[in-house]
């Protein structure tokens, strides 16, 4: 088992530097109060500690590591290029980012380097390298924190002549990009590789990026432009490795951000770190996909560097959270993966426009607050835990495959309905997994498919080279694939296999699709199963022919009544199940009880119950997590009759009522 850290972290972001030194020492008084026992300091102090072109300065960050040194933290040292300092853009213009729209942006707001710029890389690096020289060698230092939340595109010269390199590389002739982007489409032929431009607003991109004249070269651009970002994150990581030895470097990602192909960026990470900030309505069931997603990307225990203690201050309503939810939102971060519980922030800020972002410290100053007497008892829950869990699996008989060629090719897709969003489909279908507590862990569509009884693939719209040939081996040897409409219909350039969709994957689906009808929002159909039973289905329906499967449901309205909806089909020793339209919540679940009861898929816990129960096993033992995120007092179930609370050291019986954000967590031998 990976254990990079002694303990678990809990802490966050801190910023002495916005404080004075009395403040400071009030500081480690309140937070030795409340268990911390990390810090991740610097990340935004780049303009301090280089105030000019030559000059270093770093005499306050030697205080403040010298401090967090001596009350014995473990320091989450950032780099601090998540924001320039405004002498660069005095000196170099170039290094700020053009937008969309084809505007340079000048001094201001946060992740504004273009990527491409070699005057950002030459000084982004130099910095990085001066850190790690310098703090390197602390143990006290535990962990490398690159930039800060890499995001944002940008498309300046410097970036459209990288990208010309890229596509050199990947192409190899202007005739293979030309027929890649099918640019015979509207007359865009190109001759020479310095007539090819990025798409913005101002050339193939359309309604502020959302929509694209042309698909794969968007899709080539996104990929370009997260391999840039990626490049500046390498760029650093390798100016601090020889610095601090096997000392691990990350840097923080966002869950199911966009712009980022993030199963490729942890490939060079050592352990993979997340921000996780749900809103007021996100479901639990969303908060516990996207850790699972960021396990997922290196199939391994990760970092949640930064949530908020309290409430947000950036989205549209940012409720407090209630009492106990902060408490159940961390375990369940644990639950999920997490190896640490780190908090943004630490201290709340006087000004800027965070400074109504929750904190451990709040405006008032003082230790005497609802928020910190939380984060205290959690602090104590997590200290009573010590090493134990550190390193524990989380294990799953189900694997669903989230890519990100098929996230932005599936959105850039002009038809045949404006609704239909990657990551909503992908989460309808692990909701039903998560609401029986059956373990889910997120794949790269390369995965080795035989870890698991069923592979879930929705809007598998992108079918790239290998794929058909790895799913089809993996349901001849008797795994479950679960696929749907708007899937198997193009290559990674985004053209279309010809010879009726699913393409690749009609042999595996027993079907072939000849039309999709678009249901506007106020539509909806029915389908019936063939016991009889209705449900209803929206968004798109697929009409299609049986070759060889067989109909599990068939639409009873609009004219292609009669035709299959929902198909299963035999291939090898396994089977391929077929959604040809959107369900409703009791239909997806109606067929993925078919499979699970076909693949033999076993929950964490056999008694049913409307508690989230996770799971992590260690060497010696299982940890069980029980959470009751629902609006009702539900009871424990009788299997952790008689067990011991390792968060409270209390003795619970079967039946226990456990109210909202009530946690329990149970260890069993293995």
């Amino acid at each position: 088992m990976y254990k990079p850290f002694g303990r678990i972290l809990y802490g966050g972001d801190y910023n002495p530097n916005q404080w004075p030194k009395e403040v400071w020492e009030q500081d480690m008084e309140y937070f030795k109060d409340a268990r911390i026992n990390s810090a991740t300091i610097n990340v935004f102090s780049w303009a301090k500690i280089q105030p000019s072109e030559e000059e270093y300065y770093f005499d306050e960050l030697d205080e403040i590591v010298d401090m967090l040194s001596k009350e014995n933290y473990d320091i989450v040292m950032a780099t601090s290029t998540g924001a320039m300092p405004s002498w660069m853009y005095r000196k170099y213009p170039e290094v700020g980012r053009v937008d969309y729209q084809g505007r340079r942006h000048k001094f201001g707001q946060r992740h504004n380097a273009c990527p491409n710029s070699p005057v950002f890389q030459k000084y982004a690096k130099a910095i990085a390298e001066q850190l790690a020289k310098r703090y390197g060698s602390n143990p006290h230092v535990t962990c490398w924190h690159i930039s800060n939340e890499y995001g944002g595109e940008c498309y300046c010269e410097n970036c459209e002549k990288a990208f010309r390199v890229w596509l050199k590389k990947k192409y190899g002739t202007i005739d293979a990009v030309n027929k890649a982007w099918n640019l015979e489409f509207w007359g865009h032929t190109v001759y020479d590789w310095d007539e090819i431009v990025a798409p913005n607003a101002l050339g193939d991109g359309m309604e502020n990026g959302t929509d694209t004249a042309f698909a794969g070269l968007s899709i080539d651009y996104r990929r370009f432009m997260s391999d840039s970002m990626l490049e500046n994150f390498k760029m650093e990581r390798d100016a601090v490795r020889p610095y601090v030895k096997d000392t691990p470097i990350t840097t923080n990602l966002m869950g199911t951000y966009k712009f980022l192909d993030y199963f490729k960026w942890s490939k060079e990470m050592d352990i993979v770190s997340w921000d996780n900030y749900p809103s007021y309505n996100t479901p639990w069931s969303f908060t516990a996909m996207s850790h699972d997603l960021m396990r997922g990307l290196k199939d391994a225990p990760f970092m949640l560097m930064e949530q908020t203690p309290s409430q947000q201050n950036w989205q549209p309503y940012n409720s407090l959270k209630k009492p106990g939810q902060m408490r159940a939102q961390s375990l369940q971060t644990v639950a999920h993966g997490a190896d640490t519980v780190q908090f943004f922030q630490l201290r709340r800020s006087i000004g800027g426009c965070e400074k109504f972002h929750g904190a451990v410290i709040g405006h008032v100053g003082h230790n005497n607050t609802r928020v910190f007497r939380e984060v205290k008892q959690l602090g104590e829950e997590l200290e009573r835990l010590g090493t134990s869990i550190l390193g524990a699996v989380n294990e799953a008989e189900v694997g669903i495959i989230f890519d990100w060629d098929n996230y932005w090719a599936l959105e850039y897709t002009s038809g045949p309905t404006e609704d239909l969003t990657y990551v909503n489909q992908i989460h309808q279908y692990y909701k039903y997994f998560y609401d029986k507590n059956i373990g889910v862990n997120m794949i790269p569509f390369d995965a080795d498919f035989s870890k698991y009884k069923i592979v879930v693939a929705p809007v598998l719209y992108m079918v790239k080279e290998g794929m058909k040939e790895a799913l089809t081996e993996y349901v001849q040897n008797g795994g479950i694939l679960i696929t749907t409409f708007m899937s198997g219909l193009v290559d990674q350039s985004d053209n279309v296999y010809l010879g009726g969709y699913p393409g690749p994957l009609k042999e595996l689906a027993g079907i072939w699709v000849e039309e999709i009808d678009a249901l506007a929002p106020e539509q909806i159909n029915t389908i019936t199963f063939t016991d009889g039973t209705s449900t209803t289905c929206n968004l798109l329906c697929d009409l299609m022919h049986l070759e060889g499967a067989e109909c599990l449901a068939r639409y009873a309205s609009n004219f292609y009544v009669d035709m299959p909806a929902i198909t299963r089909n035999q291939y090898g020793k396994g089977y391929t199940y077929y959604f040809g339209t959107n369900m409703n919540k009791d239909g997806i679940a109606k067929v993925l009880e078919m499979a699970v009861q076909a693949a033999n898929v076993a929950p964490v816990i056999s008694e049913a119950t409307g508690l989230e129960v996770t799971c992590r096993k260690a060497e010696n033992c299982t940890y069980y997590f029980i959470f009751n995120f629902k609006d009702q007092v539900l009871p424990l179930p009788s299997c952790f009759d008689n067990c011991t609370d390792l968060l409270t050291g209390q003795i619970v019986t079967a039946g226990k009522m456990m109210k909202q954000y009530d946690t329990v967590l149970i260890s069993m031998p293995n």
